[in-house]
């Protein structure tokens, strides 16, 4: 018995009951199941960044015809002082945030993959509450505790006697107070993808260098941190992404100021934006995945480690 589906009829190996043959044929397959995705890649990425990237080259205020510039925009941006001024307080941001949470990420992350720790479950799930916590309501929160007049933080001050402190109004303690927000926001992120990292080490190295009387110190700086780098690399290639991308956190907490001390090369995308010049901003978008390509390439270059 055969049963004909498409041009030929398929029999099982039982005798006699039919199996149904896919109308597609097996080297096709595959390409139409990943089609809705190439399709939505193509029509939400590629496209906007074709699209960006011609409107670069053009004068365009969101409205009528857009007039082609050539490479002035690029030219504006490069011999423009708030430019480098963003992309200098984004690097000094940096400075502030990657480094110190690469290390405190990685001890943490080392004593909760501890055996002898306990709540292990608490702690992590503790770690990450503040990732997924609203980047809106904390930045607010940062507002008013940080109020030079009114914030918790000057009240603690003044118990002790000391004077209320500018922590959002001053040039000195502007970018610490943005960069401590974002350190506790994102750090618990960081402390996640390292566990996973650690915990792909197999027990019996340390058991090894435990019985060699390697120290705890010594097997971090030998065995841990070597036998983590391509994950260390991906923390510092994914924070320097979202430094260099900086938005909410300045612009609900300090609006850039004070004197644009932290306007960041995100905040400074978004003032284009506002002012209606797209082509201007279009071209500050593409100078800025530049240089944080460049900064990533660095990065991996440095962190890399032979398989």
């Amino acid at each position: 018995m055969s049963v004909l589906v498409g041009p030929r009829a398929v029999h099982d190996q039982s005798g006699g009951r039919a199996l149904l043959r896919p109308w597609l044929p097996r080297k096709v397959a595959p390409y139409v199941f990943v089609l809705p995705f190439v399709a939505m890649f193509v029509a939400f990425s590629v496209y906007p960044m074709l699209f960006t990237l011609r409107l670069s080259f053009t004068d365009w205020r969101g409205s009528g015809a857009a007039r082609w510039v050539g490479w002035d925009n690029y030219t504006y941006l490069l011999g423009n002082e708030m430019f480098w001024g963003s992309l200098g307080n984004s690097a000094m941001l940096w400075l502030m945030i990657v480094p110190i949470q690469v290390v405190v990420g990685l001890l943490v992350a080392v004593l909760l993959n501890s055996a002898k720790i306990r709540m292990r479950s608490f702690y992590r799930i503790a770690f990450l509450v503040p990732f997924v916590t609203p980047l809106v309501a904390v930045a607010q929160i940062w507002v008013v505790v940080f109020d030079q007049n009114y914030g918790a933080v000057n009240g603690l001050l003044n118990l002790f006697g000391l004077p209320d402190v500018g922590w959002l109004t001053t040039t000195q303690f502007a970018k610490p107070t943005l960069a401590l927000l974002f350190l506790w926001k994102t750090t618990g992120f960081i402390v996640i993808i390292l566990l996973s990292g650690l915990q792909s080490i197999d027990a019996s190295v340390y058991e090894a260098a435990s019985i060699d009387g390697a120290s705890r110190a010594r097997q971090l700086r030998s065995i841990t941190v070597p036998l983590v780098r391509r994950t260390l690399m991906f923390s510092v290639v994914l924070q320097t992404l979202a430094v260099f991308q900086m938005f909410a956190e300045p612009f609900v907490v300090t609006d850039g100021g004070p004197y644009n001390s932290t306007t960041t090369a995100g905040l400074h995308l978004y003032e284009h934006i506002t002012r209606g010049d797209l082509g201007t901003g279009a071209a500050n978008s593409f100078l800025l995945v530049i240089v944080v390509m460049g900064l990533s390439l660095v990065f991996v270059r440095l962190l890399r480690t032979e398989d």
